[in-house]
């Protein structure tokens, strides 16, 4: 099934749209609950804003994303591995990282 042009309000219920591609869609404002999404890929999406919640998304690749401005409450991050961010300005419960890794290195320079 193919959609094209302008649909205003579309209600999806009950249905699978597993194996689908939406490319050049505008989906601002848009709510989804209860979805599926594992296995999802987004590549050239912007999310800004956008808002998640009671969500699993373990196992997840976030690769060259802009979180600048975000905030995470309340989420397990157990085994988590953040490598070749920028970090400026980004806290820990209101402790910059740059001063945790800071505190590490020396820490591990004076062993």
């Amino acid at each position: 099934m193919r959609l094209d042009g302008v649909i205003e309000k579309l209600e999806v219920n009950r249905s699978t749209l597993a194996g689908s591609n939406f490319v050049d869609v505008n989906l601002s404002g848009a709510s989804f609950d209860d979805v599926n999404m594992s296995g999802w890929t987004a590549k050239n999406v912007n999310l800004a804003g956008f808002s998640v919640e009671d969500a699993n998304i373990s196992g997840a690749r976030i690769t060259d994303v802009n979180l600048s401005g975000a905030r995470l409450s309340k989420v397990n991050l157990m085994g988590v591995s953040i490598e070749g961010c920028l970090i400026e300005g980004a806290r820990v419960d209101g402790v910059l990282i740059s001063e945790l890794q800071a505190a590490y290195h020396a820490a591990q320079e004076a062993k």
